[in-house]
């Protein structure tokens, strides 16, 4: 199997060598910057997927198409070792689906100079295909600051309102939460004293010879607070909603959609693993922490009145489901959190597009001035309902979310009973504001303010160009829900074999 590990270099160099060549081909004209940008978001995916349908669960060392190249680091123990286990390539496919839908937009958009904003969005997308595919710490850690650093530049460039603070903002917790990940990580390659990055190589080490309990606890705390201000855990989140509402859209859909999940999956698949007695230890902590986004966060999401501020808070708030079913420390628990970063990240990329599709159409993110829209565009309303309908979990198959979440909870009332009334009350508040932005936007009276903005711009519905990226998402999160066994069977195995997840369930 290991014949198709190039598939995953190809994965992360084809967007990265494309953005260059989008630079180079500005001059051809806006069609020509279209074809080729689009290229290398394509490319992604066709790789993704082909390489989903070889994998193997039952792969020797759980990791598929590995491949492994000398970067002259070898003296500190750094190598380009790339591959892919049951936890990592349903991340790596959802990746390379938001990262066309949001290329597809993108290269639609009337941005100024726009073969530069594609540039960046094509790097980024490299850089997160890069983390999904890393089994050496350090190259999982370049690849995140490979996305990352675009991810700035095009909120304080092409960003909305309030865009230079909201950079500003995302630059000070972004780089605090990255520097004391990095210190978290540096920390463990210190103290286990196996002389490499590699994590085949760290747990082997770490299984003979277990870092004390104190270095533990230390080293587990800089990577929960650092990886916990990545994935905006409260109370380290406020650069999260201001981000994403500044943020243009396809680059909050890869964000949002996509790099957010680095943290968490930094927790599954490298802190938890290699510091199986530090969780322990802070697991009360990620409790109350993770109240606080289901809760808090929640009651800030119910009272937003610009739709993609509300977004931007109930993407905040879902973390707080993934913080729990990690704290239950099972194979039900962990792999729900897989499914729900999966279904999370399409789901909340569908959430922004179309927000921003609504904004186009009524000059407004204010629920308040809109009103009536599903009769002008009804196949806009249906997109929206279905993708809400998904984020808070309707109950049911055909939506992946729902697996995810009904894992979680599971785990979660198997580890503290108690908690489910928290997660119920949750589940209230999602539909609570889910259900009045369906109502205010599409089938709500028309107010004054959007009648009035009718008579310049009339409403259209959906194009073809519009809807494509949509049906990429909605199609991508409806198979999963139909065929969850999909994702399941090789994430069950590589739970499995990870004796802090396969431990006797609570």
């Amino acid at each position: 199997m290991n014949d198709f590990a190039s598939l995953v270099q190809y994965s992360i160099a084809a967007p990265l060598v494309i953005a260059f060549l989008t630079l180079f081909v500005r001059n051809w004209g806006r069609p020509a910057i279209q074809i080729v940008s689009v290229t290398g978001f394509a490319l992604p995916l066709i790789f993704a997927l082909f390489l989903w349908g070889l994998y193997d669960p039952s792969t020797p060392g759980g990791y598929a198409f590995v491949s492994k190249m000398d970067t002259g680091l070898s003296m500190i123990g750094v190598s380009l070792h790339l591959g892919l286990n049951g936890v990592s390539l349903p991340l790596f496919v959802m990746a390379s689906v938001v990262g066309l839908a949001a290329g597809l937009y993108a290269a639609q958009s009337k941005a100024e100079n726009v073969h530069r904003y594609l540039f960046c969005l094509l790097v980024m997308q490299s850089g997160l295909m890069g983390v999904f595919a890393s089994i050496d710490i350090f190259f999982f850690y370049f690849f995140h600051e490979l996305a990352l650093i675009p991810t700035f530049v095009m909120v304080g460039v092409w960003g909305g309102r309030d865009r230079s603070y909201a950079a500003m903002k995302m630059t000070i917790y972004l780089t605090l939460g990255a520097m004391l990940s990095l210190v978290g990580l540096i920390l463990i390659y210190v103290k286990s004293g196996a002389e490499s990055f590699d994590l085949i190589e760290l747990k082997a080490h770490l299984a003979a010879a277990p870092l004390a309990d104190s270095i533990q606890n230390y080293a587990f705390g800089l990577l929960l607070f650092g990886f916990g201000i990545l994935v905006s855990l409260w109370p380290l989140h406020t650069w999260a909603p201001l981000g994403y509402g500044a943020a243009p859209s396809s680059a909050a859909m890869l964000h949002a959609g996509v790099l957010k999940k680095f943290g968490l999956y930094g927790l599954i698949q490298v802190a938890i693993p290699l510091l199986p007695d530090g969780i322990g230890q802070w697991e009360n902590w990620i409790v109350w922490l993770a109240l606080g986004n289901v809760l808090v966060i929640g009651f800030v999401a119910m009272a937003q009145r610009d739709l993609k501020q509300m977004i931007g808070y109930s993407s905040v708030m879902h973390m707080g489901y993934a913080f729990l079913g990690i704290a239950a420390m099972s194979v039900l628990g962990v792999g729900g959190v897989v499914i729900m970063m999966v279904a999370h990240g399409l789901t909340v990329a569908l959430l922004f597009l179309l927000s921003t599709m609504i904004h186009h159409r009524t000059q407004t993110f204010e629920m308040d001035e809109m009103g009536g829209l599903a009769k002008k565009a009804p196949v806009l309303s249906a997109f929206f309902v279905c993708a809400m309908m998904a984020s808070i979990g309707l109950p049911g198959p055909g939506l992946a979310n729902f697996w995810g979440e009904l894992s979680i909870f599971l785990a979660v009332y198997d580890f503290r009973s108690g908690l489910i009334y928290a997660i119920v009350l949750g589940i209230v508040i999602s539909a609570i504001y889910g259900l009045r932005a369906i109502a205010k936007v599409f089938f709500g009276e028309e107010t004054d303010e959007f009648k009035e903005s009718q008579k310049e711009v009339p409403v259209t519905d959906m194009t073809w160009a519009e809807r494509v990226p949509a049906l990429i998402l909605i199609i991508a999160l409806f198979f999963i829900g139909f065929f969850p066994k999909t994702v399941t069977n090789s994430l069950n195995d590589s739970l499995n074999s990870e004796p802090v997840y396969a431990q006797t369930e609570n």
